[in-house]
């Protein structure tokens, strides 16, 4: 699609969403989920990466389990990783960081709009280390992207 047609579209889409009168408007939720990892269809809306992209011998995966069996929420999104230092010798890249894996959210069509909202909260347990989470915005002038470090308290994983 061409970026005319892609703007087009956005600006179409948006001026349907400002017609159609929603209460949420006037007085918007409490809270609004964004991402919630209760059924298989939701590992469409993610992408995974990792430097195997370039060579790397990393690799990431997602998957919706069963959490219900110890104690958690009925149905739960586990991203597991390997990282891996070393590289293919058949690679043409010649980077300088390997050891990296992770997952994004594909993009939306038109926009989530949060103005309503002061805070994003997440739940996630992990293995103890230290992730990056990062979040962008669209500005009137450009892509802001925030990152933020998020530190995951070592939890007991049951099998």
């Amino acid at each position: 699609m061409s970026r005319l047609r892609a703007l087009w579209q956005a600006s179409f889409n948006a001026t349907k969403r400002a017609l159609v009168w929603s209460s949420d408007d006037l007085i918007p939720p409490s809270e609004r989920c964004i991402f919630n990892f209760n059924s298989k269809d939701e590992l469409k809306r993610w992408h995974l990466y990792s430097d195997s992209e370039y060579g790397g011998l990393s690799s990431a995966s997602l998957e919706i389990t069963d959490g219900a069996s110890v104690g958690d929420t009925p149905l739960t999104g586990v991203f597991s990783g390997n990282l891996s230092l070393d590289m293919s010798e058949e690679s043409t890249w010649r980077i300088r960081r390997y050891g990296f894996c992770g997952m994004r959210s594909k993009k939306f069509d038109g926009f989530i709009d949060l103005d309503a909202y002061d805070t994003i909260a997440m739940k996630i347990k992990g293995d103890g280390r230290c992730y990056i989470s990062t979040v962008c915005f669209l500005t009137q002038d450009s892509l802001l992207n925030i990152k933020c470090p998020v530190s995951i308290v070592l939890q007991n994983l049951k099998s």
